[in-house]
């Protein structure tokens, strides 16, 4: 739903370029691609939290990680990081968009 001071604002997609720009859906948030959408955000989410519990679970052990371990521990937590802060920033630009809208 879009009004005259509140133009519906492209959606920021879960994914980049291949340069690395981000992406935009412009559309009232249906269909294939917002679905596509919906579901790798699920995913990114879900495999988030499997990350934070095996580097829980790494880090709470007796013996410490050897350092190709901490390596993967820290690439893996900080591109599922990066993945739920940009779902974060994408949802939170469509509930501010739908709280003007009403």
């Amino acid at each position: 739903m879009t009004t005259e001071n509140h133009p519906q604002e492209p959606r920021l997609l879960p994914w980049a370029a291949q340069d690395g720009k981000p992406c935009y859906l412009i559309g009232d948030g249906r269909g294939l691609v917002s679905d596509l959408a919906d579901g790798l955000e699920e995913l990114q989410l879900c495999t988030a939290v499997e990350v934070l519990d095996h580097s829980r679970t790494a880090l709470n052990q007796t013996e410490p990680p050897a350092p190709t371990e901490l390596l993967f521990i820290t690439n893996r937590l900080t591109e599922s990081l990066s993945d739920a802060v940009r779902v974060a920033d994408s949802r939170g630009r469509r509930l501010d968009q739908a709280l003007h809208a009403t």
